[in-house]
């Protein structure tokens, strides 16, 4: 716990601190972390959101079929998918790809004692492999919580356009008429403190591994599983925050 709060003040001096005393982060870093982190990882994003948006229609037309109320259809994939599904099914695909990554790479490093050569240069670590990968991280997951919604919801008007025979343009009111800001709102903000806890704990788990390569796959199988862990249960706890905020 200590390592893990040293490494997130770090981050924060030199995000915060450090470019006001002319030691700003190479905006090319970031730029090249951004495209490895978020870019590549859309399209499984992408078709895992498509395919949760179809299943999450289908099966709300079952229930609510039964009761005359296949209407309101729209209505349940919108407010699933910005509200929850969303930001932890984009989560737990960043983890896997793009998390595991990170701990390999910076693992990987650690036993090859490049990152102890990069301090023997009077290069900082956290500045030079951490900041950049946080940023990234920080920047993309909401970006990508938001597009993965919106294709889910693709797949939603796939079902009640195809199957349900509802118009397009009727979707679409449904959509608009069932979301609230604050749903949208409530997944952003998570999705920002998915994108802090994978960020820091993929990298506090890559800067401290140990024992060689079985090290490195032994640290990679702990940040996926802690990442996951830790992001289930902030979700909770931000779930019950906006519920007794609204209440």
């Amino acid at each position: 716990m200590r390592d893990y709060l040293s490494l997130n003040a770090q981050i924060l001096y030199w995000l915060l601190v450090a470019p006001f005393r002319g030691r700003p982060v190479n905006p090319a870093h970031v730029f090249e972390q951004m495209v490895r982190i978020g870019v590549q990882a859309f399209p499984m994003t992408a078709l895992t959101s498509l395919s949760i948006g179809i299943t999450l229609a289908m099966q709300g037309a079952q229930e609510l079929a039964r009761m005359g109320a296949t209407s309101y259809v729209p209505d349940l994939v919108a407010m699933s998918l910005l509200r929850e599904l969303g930001p932890l099914l984009v989560g737990v695909v960043v983890i896997g790809r793009s998390g595991s990554a990170i701990t390999a790479e910076l693992g990987t490093m650690k036993v090859s004692e490049e990152i102890e050569a990069l301090e023997v240069m009077a290069i900082n670590p956290v500045r030079f492999l951490v900041v950049p990968r946080f940023v990234a991280m920080m920047v993309m997951l909401p970006a990508l919580t938001v597009l993965g919604s919106y294709i889910g919801m693709t797949g939603g008007w796939a079902i009640c356009h195809f199957s349900l025979d509802m118009q397009t343009s009727a979707y679409i009111r449904r959509v608009v008429e069932s979301s609230h800001p604050m749903d949208l709102y409530s997944g952003t903000v998570k999705s920002f403190v998915f994108a802090w806890l994978i960020g820091t704990i993929a990298c506090g788990y890559g800067l401290h591994v140990k024992g060689g390569a079985e090290g490195v796959g032994r640290s990679t199988t702990n940040s996926v599983v802690v990442c996951i862990l830790t992001m289930l249960i902030a979700n909770a706890l931000l779930t019950a925050a906006f519920f007794f905020s609204e209440a």
